[in-house]
């Protein structure tokens, strides 16, 4: 293993972090901002319950904000009417006037990733296929979000069934990042990702198998949390799926009450901003070479590491003992079988024609494959479970970079190089996800700030299988150590 001691660019920084998920009703009056969409999540909650501010207030600033600025970013789709969701706020404050107050998310508006069912609205899953599919009923996952109060707008945007880094399909084109709309959001909660940033949002759920709440997270300087894959569904941890749903937010607060809301396990109800006097973080940095990073990643990540290191953590860059090319090996194979199931719209010459190319070329190479190539890719990926053990022995974090670049023009579907190196595929770009992937991993990813260009990036903190409060806990102290979340970006208008 290789090995040295990162040092802080500064001493040791003294902290009295705090964690204050409720505001008193005096304080919240005091400080109430002009526009409602300012408020994080748990401040718009405090401010419904505490009758600050109505439904009907809220939803229509909402609207009003969305109908300003989401023309030109596009991060929600399939927008619901503005009487219809004004009729339903109402009703929501009528419901609170009796007594009856559903949640946290009591009369709060929430777009859901279009992957997901949401009763009466379009479920296209950036699909042709499907541009005309309503649901009758709602997902798990939104049967839990409306539970606790949510009205739902409409949909956040993401790639044709949420394949690729970059959401655009053919029926809603491609959503904008927050900072600057010409370039990607990500993806493939690319929707739910912009729609924070911008702040047309208050809160967003996503999925990820491939960085899908991680990347978006980085290219708009936000939250994105993957859970450990057992906190979203009632599977056994063995084995771990690659992919799961998750929460992302416009600080860790915020992403941990959602998380809250939607997990299949319980999280814990009780989080407080983490000590990181005696904790221990291996940066992985580009795999001592191995991955191609874009110039000014390197240098931002370690910026913020020395901040972490400053508030006491011990920093080290660590060469996990493996070979990644057998991990990229196994990610493709499981990958490819996991498409196998779409072998039928690929079969019908009707439907083949309207699949996007990524989705065609993964089906076909599921058909190509061999038990061996199986057995092999889960044995990799049993050796890499086993590296993973030995690392989380000596370290409570691991920590690498979000993405290998930062957010490109819309109008390019994929990065075919970077840093001079050529990408064989269309996403060999987004390599740096997979050690959290493959591991089922608790990953967040936190902000690491913006280049001279003003885009944003940010890092992903891991922790070990099952450990979702820890990783949770050292993101509200990251929150605490650092001013990223609040350099909010200049909007534009239509």
């Amino acid at each position: 293993m290789k090995r040295r001691t990162f040092l802080a660019n500064s001493g040791k920084l003294s902290l009295a972090l705090s964690f204050p998920y409720t505001l008193s009703k005096q304080a919240f009056a005091a400080s109430m901002p002009s526009d409602l969409t300012a408020l994080t999540a748990i401040e718009l909650s405090t401010a419904i319950r505490e009758k600050e501010a109505s439904c009907v207030e809220v939803m229509q600033a909402y609207l009003d904000r969305i109908h300003k600025y989401n023309g030109t970013y596009n991060a929600i789709v399939s927008l619901q009417a503005d009487d219809d969701l004004l009729a339903q706020a109402k009703v929501a404050d009528e419901e609170l006037a009796n007594g009856n107050y559903l949640g946290w998310m009591h009369g709060m508006p929430h777009a859901a990733k279009d992957l997901t069912a949401v009763r009466g609205i379009p479920y296209t899953s950036g699909s042709l296929m499907y541009r005309d599919r309503i649901p009758d009923q709602d997902s798990a996952l939104v049967a839990r979000i409306r539970n606790a109060g949510a009205i739902f707008i409409g949909k956040t945007n993401t790639p044709e069934f949420g394949l690729g880094s970059q959401s655009y399909n053919p029926i809603f084109g491609a959503t904008g990042c927050a900072y600057n709309p010409e370039l990607t959001s990500g993806g493939s909660s690319g929707g739910a990702g912009c729609g924070l940033g911008t702040q047309l949002l208050p809160v967003a759920d996503g999925s990820d198998m491939m960085g899908s709440l991680r990347n978006p997270g980085a290219f708009n300087n936000v939250i994105g949390y993957r859970p450990s894959t057992d906190v979203m569904s009632a599977r056994n941890a063995d084995p771990r799926p690659l992919s799961t749903s998750g929460p992302m937010g416009r600080n860790t607060a915020d992403t941990i009450e959602l998380l809250k809301t939607i997990a299949v396990k319980d999280i814990g109800d009780s989080f407080n901003p983490l000590s990181l006097a005696d904790k221990k973080i291996a940066w992985l940095g580009d795999l001592d070479g191995y991955l191609a990073l874009e110039e000014g990643i390197t240098q931002l990540s370690e910026s913020s590491l020395s901040m972490i290191a400053g508030a006491g953590a011990a920093v080290e860059s660590v060469m996990p003992d493996f070979n990644f090319d057998n991990l990229w090996f196994s990610w493709t194979t499981l990958r490819h079988l996991g498409r196998a199931n779409m072998k039928r719209f690929y079969d019908d010459p009707a439907t083949r024609d309207l699949l996007k190319a990524e989705m065609i070329w993964e089906i076909e190479q599921s058909q190509i494959l061999t038990e061996g190539d199986r057995a092999r890719a889960n044995a990799y990926r049993g050796e890499w479970l086993r590296e993973l053990n030995r690392l989380f022995l000596q370290y409570d974090f691991l920590a690498i970079p979000t993405a290998q670049v930062f957010p490109y023009p819309k109008t390019t579907s994929w990065p075919t190089e970077i840093a001079g190196r050529e990408m064989d595929t269309y996403h060999r770009w987004m390599e740096i996800v997979i050690l959290g992937s493959l591991g089922g991993l608790p990953v967040i990813n936190v902000p690491a700030g913006f280049d001279e260009q003003g885009r944003p990036m940010g890092i992903q903190v891991m922790g070990n299988f099952g450990e979702d409060k820890k990783v949770l806990e050292f993101g509200l102290a990251y929150d605490q150590i650092t001013d990223f979340l609040n350099q909010r970006p200049q909007m534009r208008e239509v």
